[in-house]
């Protein structure tokens, strides 16, 4: 195994997940009175050639030599550029996307290529001889060529095809990229979730003791931390009693509270500038980056799509509406709940048999899962996307050349992100954006688009193992 240079052991759990798959979209759209028998023209069917298609593209890719990946990566990415452009023209709308292409009977998503395209692309760039992480040119080029396909794919109404793109966020942490940028974009996320939860006192008390946090762990550790945060507090605490016994019957304990901290924002800063704490302004900056950006949550909602709204409202327990916008979400719970332990048997989920979930045997085929093979079943699938996923990353740490250490951590980023964002939308965990479980869901264009990923990442790994490099 290990002289032919082919990783097998990845390859066996990649097919063991492909063959797991198709047997969870036979079982999704199975119909036991049906009196045919086997058809290309089902879903099973159709599914079964495009794994057929795989496997001769795995076989090609692996007597590709790999310099090829190279020269092809800056063309091909062009190219799907052009794609995704033309798409919006000519493309046919589908749930409210123009992001699909149809040729006769067959539909392309090239959202799923321009992954690959853009993996390709960012791995020829961070292993060019100029390439530093450091330098702030290199950086753009490498964000430029994440965040230009993703623009494109917005502008076709696919938010949750573009989004799989934030996963490339993965390689540039890998590559030296400043994790505090990983933490303001945490605090987005966390201001624009508990600003629909929380109140703004909560959630601006929030913000405080995070900088606070954020300030200890980057200029002095626990004993700092307390300090900091026991000095706002009593800071604002006076500010606020002063404010009450001045103006008792018009005190809003909001403002009090935004200007006790602004205040004792001022008194760390003189501290900080005193003692030559420069990461200090970095605290200082997150907690105004944090006080505009929930000043702009209200507009950026508001410029969301009516289900997008009504999506992310019902996730967080906002608004409950089990007959419509909380439908889908509501059925594949009750799905994946009455599978129990080791599940109903194959072929046997009620809820599958009688489709009572939508979209069943694509964006929610981990019902099928959940249903028929139990909580158990569950576990040795997700166990099994895991060991892949691990894999693909000691693909990465194994290689001597940024190229492919670069692309086989994008490939994993991928497949993370398609395996989180997939499950957890099926359990009630992450707002539906519909993309694909990776190798599960039903579809062409996704299977090979995986396909091409993963071989590739495994050809650029055979070849160090060819050279006995191990």
């Amino acid at each position: 195994m290990e002289k032919s240079g082919v990783d097998w052991g990845s390859v066996a759990i990649f097919f063991a997940l492909m063959l797991l798959g198709w047997t969870n979209i036979y079982a999704a759209v199975f119909d036991e009175t049906a009196t045919g028998g086997f058809s290309f023209s089902t879903r099973y069917g159709s599914q079964l050639m495009w794994i057929g298609i795989c496997v001769l593209a795995a076989v090609v890719i692996m007597k590709v030599d790999e310099i090829y990946y190279h020269i092809v990566a800056y063309p091909f990415y062009v190219f799907m550029l052009v794609v995704l452009l033309a798409t919006l023209v000519i493309g046919t709308e589908v749930n409210g996307a123009r992001s699909w292409l149809r040729f006769g009977g067959l539909s392309v998503q090239p959202a799923e290529f321009a992954k690959f395209a853009t993996a390709l692309a960012l791995a020829r760039c961070m292993s060019s001889y100029s390439f530093s992480m450091a330098g702030l040119r290199s950086r753009v080029y490498a964000i430029a060529i994440i965040l230009t396909p993703m623009a494109v794919i917005l502008l076709q109404n696919d938010a949750g095809s573009a989004m799989v793109f934030a996963s490339f966020l993965m390689v540039l942490y890998r590559e030296g990229f400043n994790g505090w940028w990983y933490v303001a974009l945490g605090m987005v996320v966390f201001l624009f979730v508990f600003s629909f939860i929380w109140t703004p006192t909560l959630l601006l008390a929030a913000i405080i003791i995070i900088c606070a946090v954020m300030e200890g762990v980057m200029n002095g550790g626990w004993i700092r931390i307390v300090r900091y945060i026991a000095g706002v507090a009593l800071g604002s605490l006076a500010i606020c009693m002063v404010w009450l016994a001045v103006s008792p019957a018009t005190v809003d304990y909001y403002y009090s509270l935004l200007a006790a901290s602004v205040l004792s924002l001022v008194a760390v800063g003189v501290y900080a500038w005193r003692n030559k704490l420069r990461n200090v302004l970095v605290c200082v900056g997150m907690f105004l980056g944090s006080l505009a950006f929930t000043g702009m949550i209200d507009t950026v909602f508001s410029h969301l799509q009516l289900h997008q709204q009504k999506r992310i409202l019902d996730l967080l327990g906002v608004e409950s509406d089990l007959q419509y916008w909380g439908y889908n979400v509501n059925q594949s719970k009750i799905a994946i709940g009455s599978g129990g332990m080791f599940g109903k048997g194959y072929l046997q989920g009620t809820q599958t048999k009688y489709d009572f979930v939508p979209e069943q045997s694509t964006d929610f085929i981990f019902c099928t899962v959940g249903e028929e093979w139990g909580f158990f079943g569950s576990v040795v699938v997700l166990g099994l996307f895991c060991w892949l996923i691990l894999r693909l990353i000691k693909m990465g740490e194994r290689q001597h050349e940024a190229f492919g250490r670069v692309y086989c951590y994008g490939v994993a980023g991928i497949f993370l992100f398609h395996v989180m964002v997939n499950v957890g939308m099926t359990i009630g965990l992450m707002p539906v954006i519909g993309i694909p479980l990776p190798l599960f869901s039903y579809g062409g264009s996704s299977l090979f688009a995986f396909t091409l990923l993963f071989f590739v990442a495994v050809k650029l790994d055979s070849r160090r193992r060819e050279n006995g490099e191990l």
